[in-house]
């Protein structure tokens, strides 16, 4: 049974129930999005900062006497020319100092006493210089953010695969109090050791809450609203970003920024208790042939919406009398997991393809950032920008999408990607600092484009018995991706050219590989594995009748005048109307003799005739 055609406009369509479901999908975005940018600013190196000064290395305090803050420094820090003082060195004088006019040997050693911080971007207090992350151990910090992605690709899998066993919405309150009380656990902590595995378990939960909420607010739409529907989450995650720098100048400390961004995560608690506000996914619910749940959940539905769902005297005539005629009686729940898409001809391919341009749009976002730091350092000129090309990103797909279509605009997005990066690598070092800027800023749209075009395509063309997994399967790809610039950043940017080109040779691959993808604008959702499967790739040109060679006999089938759905609802409400108790007539035996009475029989009538 189709749900968007025979289903969905006879529970109200997109009403207002439906209307307020969606918004309510909307918060855990928001709490999601302050959770996972809030690690920008929990790991931010200040801009300056240099070694405190060791009195074990400086020459007695008769040579120093009363000098100023800068004459200091000169005395402790190396100068390094073009870059001022030395970040991760002091002078150490020899003990037998004598004279500190003469020409002395100092030797330059490594920091000993820990550092001096400038003012940082956003916290005054956060892990770096908390716990001294720069210098020799500045890899923890790249090692951090691997360990928070790795979380992250294990929480999409994972998460995905609990979507298509146990439905959305569990998913999503498993999910939510877990990375509620992991949230809580991150803010109390204060081992160096810890903190990455317990922000490894929460990056776990946050995708599941991610996942869930996306999946779940796919699936109470129609065909025309799904695009605005997901752009519109994607907003919600911009504000939150937005909204980021302000909470860290008012929190400070970085364990209360922590705090404020749990906040909202407990707050979706209330969802457990109030389970209108997230219902569970009908479309699912029928997709895995569970009748009884499918039914009541598609009766809150209509109730809520303002049309009447209910069994009366014709049943079959009925929505609900519909669905458990074409099910039966004795149907059992059939869960699938993602492993069956190995079976399939078309769906692995389409989950392969998406994934490698969700990877692509993630991965190469570093190049471009990066030209925006050489252009300015300051931390809030590339912050705000990223977030600006991300708004201008949603709105593009947006205006865009439904006109031009899912696989035509990816295609787009794709090729200016490929563009930008190559002109970037090619023509760096002869183009000047503003047209460096721009390409960058056009590669940094587009990717962020690919990037989102690519999970809302995978959500439609997959379908709804595997959705969670198969979806999780594309944004773990992405999320390699962002784990990518990280490793570069181990690497102290060794590798930053290698990344460039690879991810330009793959930006100009992806061009050739979204070309196999289907078109799903205005089409239904996909329920089972044979629905994924016939979302087939449209003809490159539109094929013509020849005319020079035309068929001898146009023939045009008639419709055929037997219906075998109207036929089995004929029989199905006279079969169940016939063994009612209470008919709608009534059968009485008449209490006077017949006029014929039946026991005379012929013989005994042709007597008395004669």
């Amino acid at each position: 049974m189709e749900f968007e055609t025979k289903i969905y406009p006879r529970i109200g369509g997109y009403g207002r129930y439906n209307r307020i479901v969606t918004l309510f999908s909307w918060f855990p975005n928001f709490a999601v999005s302050l959770n996972l940018f809030s690690d920008v600013f929990f790991t931010l190196v200040p801009e300056s900062y240099h070694c405190k000064p060791d009195l074990a290395l400086l020459p007695p305090s008769d040579f120093i006497g009363n000098l100023s803050k800068q004459a200091y420094l000169n005395l402790t820090v190396p100068w390094l020319k073009g870059s001022g003082f030395s970040r991760c060195e002091l002078y150490k004088y020899p003990a037998n100092l004598s004279d500190l006019t003469a020409n002395l040997t100092r030797e330059v050693v490594q920091c000993t006493g820990g550092y001096e911080f400038g003012k940082p971007a956003g916290l005054q207090n956060n892990l770096v210089t908390e716990w001294n992350l720069v210098c020799a151990d500045y890899w923890k910090i790249p090692l951090h953010h691997i360990c928070f992605m790795t979380g992250w690709i294990v929480g999409y899998i994972f998460f995905g695969t609990v979507c298509d066993w146990l439905g959305r919405r569990l998913s999503l309150l498993l999910s939510v109090v877990l990375s509620g009380v992991l949230g809580v656990m991150v803010c109390l902590s204060n081992s160096q050791s810890a903190f990455p595995l317990l922000r490894l378990c929460q990056g776990t939960t946050l995708a599941g809450v991610f996942l869930a909420s996306y999946i779940a607010r796919l699936e109470w739409c129609d065909p025309s609203h799904r695009l605005m529907v997901s752009m519109v989450s994607g907003f919600f995650a911009i504000f939150a970003e937005l909204l980021l720098p302000g909470l860290a100048v008012l929190c400070r400390d970085w364990p209360v920024l922590q705090a404020v961004t749990t906040l909202p995560m407990l707050l979706l608690f209330s969802y457990w208790c109030c389970a209108s506000v997230f219902p569970e996914s009908p479309r699912w619910l029928l997709a895995t042939s569970q009748i009884p749940q499918a039914k009541k959940c598609l009766q809150s539905f209509s109730t809520r919406n303002g049309v009447c769902v209910r069994d009366e005297l014709f049943p079959a005539e009925t929505l609900l009398a519909e669905i458990e005629e074409m099910f039966g009686e004795d149907v059992q729940p059939k869960f699938h997991n993602v492993l069956e898409m190995r079976h399939t001809r078309v769906m692995w391919r389409n989950c392969l393809i998406l994934g490698f341009t969700l990877f692509i749009g993630t991965g190469i976002q570093y190049c471009f950032t990066r030209n925006l730091h050489i252009y300015s350092p300051h931390f809030y000129f590339s912050y705000f920008l990223r977030v600006l090309t991300g708004a201008l990103a949603c709105i593009f797909i947006c205006f865009s999408v439904d006109r031009f279509g899912r696989r035509g605009i990816l295609l787009l997005a794709a090729i200016l990607t490929g563009l930008s990066s190559l002109l970037l690598l090619a023509l760096t070092q002869y183009l000047r600092g503003v047209l460096v800027l721009v390409l960058s800023v056009i590669g940094l749209l587009s990717s962020q484009a690919l990037a989102m075009l690519s999970v809302f395509f995978g959500s439609e063309v997959m379908p709804t018995v595997v959705r969670g997994g198969s979806l999780g399967l594309i944004m773990a790809a992405g999320c390699v991706g962002m784990a990518a610039s990280s490793l570069m950043e181990l690497q102290n940017n060794g590798g930053y050219f290698l990344h460039h080109v690879v991810f330009a040779s793959f930006a100009v691959l992806s061009v050739l590989c979204i070309m196999l993808l289907p078109e799903s604008k205005n089409k239904p959702l996909p329920d089972s594995l044979k629905d994924g499967d016939r979302q087939r790739r449209p003809a490159l040109f539109l094929s013509r009748i020849n005319r020079d060679n035309p068929p001898l006999l146009c023939t045009h089938p008639q419709a055929s005048e037997y219906n075998r759905e109207s036929y089995s609802r004929l029989v199905s409400a006279t079969r169940k109307m016939l063994t009612k108790d209470t008919l709608p007539y009534k059968i009485s035996i008449s209490s006077q003799s017949p006029l014929l009475p039946g026991n005379i029989t012929s013989q005994e009538t042709h007597e008395d005739d004669s």
